[in-house]
């Protein structure tokens, strides 16, 4: 198709929102160049689907992942924006508003806006008002950051605005801002429990295992799906590795480990390098943008991501059973299989530098990509295929092994049956056990939301209906819900019960 027709075939297109017009002209400039110095052996992995680039396009004028300073412009505004510091809960909650317009990201939507009861909580005077004051912001984050890689965070501590936060979502039932509870050791069950009734009413929040997180990170955020980046920085790339694409192309076990798989990462190494050289010393981002100014962020906190999927497929493909006992998630052979796969592509990972990544000391960080909408056949990241789940004890047994490796995310879905509703504090002790297990993150929602969580992100069950009828909806993700339950089954998630 050339240029002049895709342009009129987005134009053109009745279920597309006008916002949503304009970001895909937007995406269709900038991919109408080609400036990044990519190698022919790269092209060839991105045409068969082994690496991709995840579309943050042909030109990276800004990094993917921007995970700003929301405490440092609390206490200090903005000259550039003309904002004073926040003096009430209505002008804390305008304030953010007014800044978030002006976050950029690869969606152009902020991915992350900010540790929301702790920036909140000075405020929180009198409790009805700023319920409403509140409540009104989280509508107002629904309704204008219409990409549900938004996300928000609460915890660890208890507080009066994560509260209300909490039971606000409740009431409007929004698929945005995506939500994460970071849960320490002193963090209250009384708030655990709260949460895991949100989360069962409205798939949010998800639990953050904080003293991991902050013993790789140091002083971080969950962004986007469930990323973990330090906060006054981000990720200024994600590229992923399809290992289910990868591993058919090896006659043996010891060919993918010891040729396909190293060439295969090297080259995804230099894409990367590509990618970001390109942002930090051609884009003029870091140069040009207030936020960097105003020290809202800093190149020393940035790193990028090395994404990967399809380590179940792959080590089923090698172990060549049918028998579920012998796959991924169930057989020890398999299982320490996918250990090898992981600490492999570690081990070569680590031994590459970039001199810009200085959050982690000029290393690429692992990250356990959650899937396209265009995948069939290809798990999440290092999590067992939809449909072949074991029972809940020895799914979490089976998964913690993995999430040591993985520093800026990975993370484990559970659906739960209605009746879970009855026993909340079963749930946080499922949680609070994970974390013994050194699980970094954990999801859950209950079969009878509206809003559910497709991989790592939220979608109203309710807005998929609409696009299958080809009515407009407000959420462009969406469409990625659609396609994820189409092609990745992400409906037919194992139904759990507290008996487990």
């Amino acid at each position: 198709m050339d240029m002049e027709k895709e342009v009129l075939s987005i134009i053109k297109n009745n279920t597309l929102t006008y916002q949503m017009k304009v970001i895909s002209l937007a995406k269709l400039a900038e991919n109408s160049i080609n400036i990044l110095n990519i190698s022919d052996d790269i092209k060839n992995y991105m045409d068969e689907g082994v690496i991709c680039d995840l579309w943050e396009g042909n030109a990276p004028y800004r990094p993917r992942y921007i995970v700003p300073d929301y405490e440092k412009f609390m206490v200090e505004g903005s000259e550039f924006l003309g904002i004073k510091p926040p003096t009430n809960i209505w002008e804390a909650t305008h304030s953010l508003l007014m800044l978030y317009k002006h976050v950029p990201s690869v969606t152009t939507f902020p991915v992350y806006v900010g540790n929301l009861d702790t920036l909140l909580e000075p405020f929180v005077k009198d409790e009805e008002e700023a319920y409403n004051a509140i409540k009104l912001f989280l509508m107002h984050i629904d309704r204008t950051i219409t990409d549900s890689f938004c996300h928000a965070n609460i915890g660890p501590m208890d507080t009066k605005a994560g509260r209300l936060i909490l039971k606000a979502e409740r009431e409007l039932q929004n698929s945005t801002p995506n939500i994460t509870l970071k849960v320490a050791e002193n963090t209250p069950d009384e708030l655990m429990v709260e949460a895991v009734n949100t989360a069962l009413s409205c798939a949010k929040p998800s639990f953050a295992n904080h003293e991991m997180f902050t013993s790789d990170l140091g002083n971080y955020a969950i962004a986007s799906c469930y990323n973990g980046l330090n906060i006054g920085g981000g990720s200024y790339t994600l590229v992923r590795l399809n290992l289910a694409k990868l591993a058919p192309k090896a006659k043996n076990i010891d060919e993918f480990m010891n040729e396909l798989l190293p060439k295969s990462i090297q080259s995804m190494l230099e894409l990367m390098d590509v990618r970001v050289n390109f942002i930090v010393e051609e884009s003029g981002f870091f140069e040009s943008n207030f936020l960097v100014k105003e020290g809202f962020l800093n190149k020393d906190n940035f790193t990028a991501m090395f994404g990967m999927v399809g380590l179940a497929d792959a080590v089923n493909y090698f172990v060549g059973s049918e028998k579920q006992e012998d796959r991924f998630g169930y057989s020890k052979e398999a299982n320490d299989l996918g250990i090898e796969i992981i600490e492999k592509m570690q081990e070569i990972v680590n031994l590459h530098t970039n001199e810009h990544c200085k959050a982690t000391d000029g290393k690429y960080v692992l990250h356990a990509q959650v899937g396209l909408d265009s995948d069939k056949g290809v798990a999440p990241g290092c999590r067992i295929p939809i449909g072949e789940e074991p029972p809940i004890h020895e799914h979490l047994i089976q998964s913690a092994p993995y999430h040591k490796y993985f520093p800026s995310g990975i993370g484990d879905i559970f659906k739960f049956d209605e009746t879970a509703k009855r026993n909340p504090k079963a749930i946080v002790d499922i949680v609070r056990g994970a974390f013994k297990l050194n699980l970094r993150y954990i999801s859950l929602y209950c079969a009878d939301c509206d809003v559910i969580r497709i991989t790592g992100y939220l979608v109203k069950r309710s807005d998929i209906e609409k696009l299958e009828k080809n009515e407009q909806v407000l959420n462009d993700t969406v469409v990625l819900g659609y396609g994820a339950a189409k092609n990745a089954k992400i409906l037919e998630r194992r139904l759990r019960k507290n008996e487990e």
